[in-house]
């Protein structure tokens, strides 16, 4: 691969990925004044292929195929002299992820500097990403036709094979594989022979496929691969001895597509008792349907029809879904796998692997509306997995959209009422949205669920879960139960621990037994910022003050941008004497509030920085434990008036001795 297809690519999906919204526009399209020469694309250019890509994604704008889409991007770009206008447009929109944006300003730049392969690739990553496969291809043969090679660039070559190889134009393939030499850094020889191999299996040259897998497996670090891809071609003409065979090995079946066609091949030699005690080590198989269905039958004496791949296009998406998917895992996504996952798609529509793929792929690209297309056609034909529904979710949830995760939630839970990790689920993120009663519900399914499983164990997470919420909602005997509960079966999870003791410590009430499970989680988690404020705050309250210092001091270290952590920070001063630094802590904690702490009583501190803590005591003292409404606070000062005390944003001189 040449340094210009590298840097391509890498635009693409790079570590700059922003969440949806990010930018005050749908689906975080960013407003950007960067934008193409309106000569070089616009709607005048229908001829062009800009011009095609613009009429399209205009269509795509409106009729809801990209939502998140802003057209000012597409129809109303501000001019820009000379060319580098587009160049920077994509450059910024593809660091974005803006997959659509960069499509449509990458392909511009290309009809103003047509030889630029940077430019080429960009746009064929670009569209190609978008899910806009046609329009690449088209990009690729027009690159491809102003080469002096007549191939273009490797990935320009690399989207005409899979086109051809879409036709089933399988003479077509081998004549380009032929013609243009396999690069390392573009999947190289590997990928060139497993993409040789269907294509001789698809003109009908098993024999010559057979020998080339076989060769391949001997290859260092392709085995595993090579052998998982020779049984599926040699299934596919109905050699299933020889499948099984290759089968046997670990590295060509110890995963999900493995393990179906090892099962699949299995029930058509009649060996279903084989078959079967495949699934007797798996963990938690009912969290994946689609083996959980083929035991059931297996089970039932069915013989189970051989269905991973039913011809060499099929086998030639597998190949693609399997690089994409290897290429996905560590800590960071290399560029390509999206590229593959889509290609893969493009090859065979009907697979769920690569529509999967794609869509996992988009959500770690930020893209969660192009990815919410993926996921509502596996939805509607029936083909959602558990799994990744659950990450889907959690994905979700981590962007701050809720309501998209409430809305994955409860279609898990609708489709698979008996999965008790999908109303765990859906708690969660009720709880995460502050919809604390409404969560106990689910929770009280998983745990029906649960209960009726052998192992005990798996309720323990349900029921913290729903002791939060029933502690948020004000039902603190059922929390305490719930909590009880929990640490029976796991008695060192800090968590609990540390819930539990704190909702006693801001209940003013058991606090020896309180401050015990609190010490002990400090024990298990000693860096831990919220227990070492639980742990101050029961020193607090049981006027140790002195003691709570220090833990409350590494708490604020840890946790120094919390308003919560510096209000408490400031009362434990304020109860040691030190009265001016208290103050301090206050303010801070005033200018750290945001209307999301919901734990952080605002008026209570601005009452604090007025009247000092004794005198705010006293008046909660006096109300039954709450803070009379007003108490403590300046009057509104009248017009012009001047309150003296900074706007209310500090004390007054006399609120403090220190």
């Amino acid at each position: 691969m040449n340094p210009s297809l590298i840097l391509a690519i890498a635009a693409m999906l790079g570590p700059a990925a922003l969440p949806a919204g990010a930018h005050g526009l749908p689906g975080g399209t960013a407003a950007l004044p960067l934008v193409a020469d309106a000569t070089a694309a616009g709607p005048a250019a229908g001829g062009t292929l800009a011009g095609q890509v613009l009429g399209q994604m205009i269509s795509q704008a409106t009729d809801g195929t990209y939502p998140g889409l802003d057209l000012r991007l597409v129809t109303d770009p501000l001019p820009v002299s000379g060319q580098a206008g587009a160049y920077l447009a994509a450059r910024q929109a593809a660091a974005e992820n803006d997959f659509a944006a960069a499509a449509r300003y990458f392909v511009a730049a290309v009809e103003a500097d047509p030889d630029d392969e940077f430019l080429q690739d960009g746009a064929i990553v670009s569209l190609v990403s978008a899910g806009m496969v046609d329009q690449a291809v088209a990009l690729a043969d027009r690159i491809a036709a102003g080469s002096e090679t007549g191939d273009g660039t490797e990935l320009a070559a690399l989207l005409r094979r899979v086109d051809r190889a879409r036709a089933e134009d399988w003479p077509a393939v081998l004549e380009m594989l032929d013609t243009m030499p396999a690069d390392p850094s573009a999947g190289g020889p590997l990928l060139d022979g497993l993409f040789r191999a269907w294509a001789l299996m698809g003109a009908g040259r098993a024999g010559d496929a057979f020998a080339l897998l076989e060769q391949m497996g001997k290859e260092p670090g392709a085995g595993g691969m090579a052998q998982f891809q020779l049984a599926l071609a040699k299934a596919s003409v109905g050699d299933y001895e020889g499948a099984a065979r290759l089968l046997e090995n670990p590295v060509a079946s110890t995963h999900l597509q493995g393990l179906t066609a090892r099962v699949q091949v299995l029930s058509q030699l009649e060996r279903n008792d084989q078959a079967l005690a495949l699934f007797e080590p798996l963990d938690r198989i009912e969290d994946e349907p689609q083996l959980a269905a083929l035991r059931d039958r297996l089970a039932a004496g069915e013989r189970l029809q051989f269905d991973v791949i039913a011809n060499a296009r099929e086998g030639l998406a597998q190949v693609l879904v399997t690089f994409g998917g290897a290429l996905m895992g560590g800590q960071e996504t290399d560029p390509l796998a999206l590229l593959y996952a889509r290609l893969a798609q493009y090859l065979d529509p009907d697979e769920p692997d690569a529509r999967l793929l794609s869509a996992q792929l988009l959500m770690t690209a930020g893209q969660f509306d192009l990815a919410e297309r993926e996921y509502d056609a596996l939805r509607e034909t029936g083909q959602m997995r558990p799994v990744s529904e659950l990450a889907r979710i959690d994905t979700l949830a981590r962007a701050d959209r809720l309501d998209d995760a409430e809305a994955a939630a409860r279609a898990l839970t609708e489709n698979y009422p008996q999965l008790a990790q999908g109303w765990v689920s859906l708690g969660d993120v009720l709880r995460q949205n502050d919809s604390f009663a409404e969560a106990v519900p689910a929770y009280d399914r998983a745990l029906e669920i649960l209960r009726a499983q052998e192992d005990p164990q798996a309720s323990w997470f349900a029921l913290y879960a729903r002791g939060i919420s029933r502690e948020r909602s004000g039902d603190y005997d059922g929390a305490d139960a719930d909590f009880q509960a929990a640490l029976e079966l796991q008695p060192d999870q800090a968590p609990i621990l540390n819930y539990l003791g704190y909702s006693w410590v801001d209940r003013n009430m058991r606090l020896d037994e309180a401050l015990a499970l609190i010490e002990r989680a400090v024990e298990l988690r000693p860096d831990d910022g919220y227990i070492l404020d639980s742990l101050a705050w029961a020193y607090y309250r049981l006027g140790r003050f002195a003691d709570a210092v220090a833990p409350m001091e590494r708490a604020v270290a840890v946790m120094s941008e919390d308003s919560l952590v510096n209000d408490h920070m400031g009362d434990i001063y304020w109860m040691a004497g030190r009265k001016r630094e208290a103050e301090i802590q206050w303010q801070r904690a005033q200018s750290l509030y945001k209307p999301e702490d919901t734990d952080t009583d605002l008026p209570r501190i601005r009452a604090k920085l007025h009247v000092g803590l004794d005198a705010v005591l006293n008046a909660e003292a006096e109300n039954g434990g709450t803070l009379p409404e007003g108490f403590g606070l300046p009057p509104e000062p009248e017009d012009g008036a001047d309150t003296g005390d900074g706007g209310g944003d500090g004390a007054p001189d006399d609120a403090s001795d220190g």
